[in-house]
């Protein structure tokens, strides 16, 4: 099946950003990369500072609740539906509920070609570079390093630690078919 999706799952800080920007350079088609970030920063202020949205907790906790759900929901079935219309789509994810959000994604994608790509970092290095943004809250690359990752299923995993994005983003773009 020709690959139609890429899912780029990793803990805050990891390198999926610049993995899937190296990959727009590299794929030869034109590939849109939508993320996480992007729906966080799409909802409405009042929602990162509820429980019934998103809470980013002291010491780099996420805690999300039913309303955040419900329109996560809607977002990961509206980047379903730009891979149907015949969009390549890059998905910068991070998988708060391990192998529970792969299932979300599963089931909405069921039928495209999607590779799952684990994005590893140590958490010592993820730290440092969230350290380094500045735009993080401290301990949330830390406390997602391992959480992320927990019963997902992938077809291929690259790591960040030493490896370069570029050099990556190649590795993914070999098995794109």
């Amino acid at each position: 099946m020709t690959t139609e999706v890429i899912v780029l799952n990793g803990g805050s800080s990891s390198g999926k950003s610049g993995i899937s920007r190296c990959l727009q350079a590299v794929l030869p088609d034109p590939w849109l990369a939508l993320g996480t970030d992007t729906f966080v920063d799409a909802l409405p202020a009042a929602m990162r500072l509820s429980d019934a949205g998103i809470e980013f907790a002291s010491g780099g906790a996420v805690n999300v609740g039913p309303e955040f759900r419900r329109l996560e929901g809607a977002w990961i079935e509206g980047v379903a539906a730009i891979a149907r219309a015949g969009a390549r789509v890059i998905v910068d994810e991070v998988f708060l509920g391990g192998a529970d959000s792969q299932q979300r994604w599963r089931e909405a994608l069921h039928g495209r070609g999607v590779l799952w790509v684990g994005v590893r970092c140590d958490s010592g290095v993820a730290a440092g570079r969230e350290v380094a943004r500045g735009d993080r809250i401290a301990g949330m690359a830390a406390s997602q390093a391992a959480l992320v990752h927990r019963g997902v299923v992938y077809d291929l995993e690259v790591d960040t630690t030493k490896a370069e994005s570029m050099e990556c983003a190649r590795l993914i773009a070999e098995h794109v078919s």
